[in-house]
């Protein structure tokens, strides 16, 4: 069986959401969306409500700022589309959690990478539609600091865990989508 399942990444304001958006809208299904952001500031909240605002209020929203897998797992089913907006924020939060903080995070912790392959796993069994969002944040220099760095590694890794496991992968660049495979 095909998987029915898309990743769009790009840069900051490339237009990649607002395209996962009108993919989800234009599949015709039921849309569960499931967001993986965590408000911690005005500005942010900010973000949240413009992308909140440009949604159809009928769409189903999901928060799992930590357990994504399950989340895609329970929302998922034949004949109805799940987005996910983004990797980017879930990686932020698995990685900068309470739990996982200590002084000097140089390695994945042990329930990141747990968390990955939930989500290979639950991205495996997919049924219905599924639309992946995540940042392409790897295009510039090495970061200087260790934290930064693992950071930039490690979403590199997921991005391509994730375009791996896709039937199509699309690279948002000035809001124009550039088709990178299917």
């Amino acid at each position: 069986m095909t998987r029915d399942l898309t990743f769009i990444l790009g840069g900051a304001r490339s237009g990649k959401s607002a395209h996962a958006e009108r993919l989800a809208g234009e599949s015709g299904l039921p849309v569960t969306y499931i967001a993986t952001a965590r408000i911690g500031d005005d500005e942010f909240a900010a973000r949240v409500r413009h992308h909140r605002a440009r949604r159809p209020a009928h769409w189903r929203l999901v928060e799992a700022p930590l357990d994504l897998a399950g989340a895609l797992i329970a929302a998922d089913r034949a004949g109805h589309c799940v987005l996910i907006d983004c990797l980017t924020l879930w990686l932020a939060n698995l990685l900068f959690s309470q739990d996982a903080m200590n002084d000097d995070i140089a390695v994945l912790p042990p329930a990141a990478q747990h968390a990955f392959d939930a989500l290979d796993a639950a991205l495996a069994s997919v049924q219905g539609k599924v639309v992946v969002v995540s940042n392409e944040i790897g295009l510039g220099v090495v970061p200087l600091g260790s934290v930064t760095r693992l950071y930039v590694d490690e979403l590199g890794r997921l991005n391509q865990r994730v375009a791996a496991a896709s039937a199509r992968a699309t690279l948002m660049v000035a809001g124009l989508p550039v088709a990178l495979k299917g």
